[in-house]
């Protein structure tokens, strides 16, 4: 796909991930529509960008509706859906305390496995809307951000491997279904990577998991997702698979 005044959107693009990815988008001449809870921050990174910052819940399709319409209003139909939005919580099923209260396991599903869910089917049916394009006869490309965790959740990721494995599983199965009209769904599984949550660790924890990955050894950079996406983007025979962005890491079990 070329990406040269491509309308895009880029869930949790205020940070980490999603901020790194609209960042690259822009680069490469995409006019980006940030789609963040944290508004101040989505306005930060579209300001730098040229771009467009859009309140959103992902979740809530109400409000999901609202942001695709502003962002369809200012940069036209969107072919390129990026999702980063997400939250990881740890907890135990059964802690200390007690059994992990469902309402907190329900709400790392919202956001992370609704929410991707949520945006992918607004965005698929406006991208089904659109012309084909190029020698293929492409409409869009829907990319979304599972975990290794969805493989390998460590004790006291439940919630979040549960929501992320989901993710996994959508993959093959959306793909299958927009074959028809053209449109691409991939999943990017990140390691672990340097985003604002993980830098919050101390030094020495941090030094510990960047030892841990086999080569190279060093946490991901936001950035190294970015380049991935735009690989993606670039390569359309790539269509309803998930790829590890490890550095070859197996999480253990804690």
């Amino acid at each position: 796909m070329d990406l040269n005044d491509q309308a895009a959107l880029v869930t949790g693009g205020a940070s980490g991930l999603g901020a790194a990815t609209a960042r690259a988008l822009a680069a490469a001449g995409a006019r980006v529509a940030i789609l963040d809870r944290d508004l101040p921050g989505a306005q930060t990174v579209a300001k730098e960008i040229g771009g467009l910052a859009c309140a959103c819940d992902v979740a809530d399709p109400g409000a999901a509706e609202q942001a695709l319409a502003q962002a369809g209003a200012v940069h036209g139909p969107a072919r390129i859906l990026v999702n980063c939005a997400g939250i990881g919580p740890a907890a135990r099923i059964v802690g200390r305390t007690g059994p992990m209260p469902l309402a907190d396991f329900e709400a790392v599903i919202r956001i992370n496995l609704i929410g991707t869910f949520n945006m992918l089917r607004l965005a698929a049916a406006r991208m089904i809307g659109t012309d084909p394009q190029g020698p293929d006869g492409e409409r869009g490309v829907i990319i979304n951000t599972a975990s290794v965790a969805a493989y390998e959740g460590q004790i006291g990721q439940a919630a979040y491997a549960a929501s992320k494995g989901g993710i996994v599983a959508l993959t093959i199965q959306a793909a299958r279904e927009f074959a028809t009209h053209g449109i691409r769904v991939m999943t990017i599984a990140p390691g672990i990577i340097a985003t604002p949550m993980l830098m919050g660790l101390p030094e020495k924890v941090q030094q510990s998991l960047a030892a841990s990955v086999p080569f190279p050894k060093r946490l991901g950079h936001p950035e190294d997702f970015a380049k991935l996406v735009l690989a993606i983007l670039a390569n359309p025979i790539l269509n309803g698979e998930t790829i590890r962005l490890d550095g070859a890491l197996r999480m253990p079990p804690r």
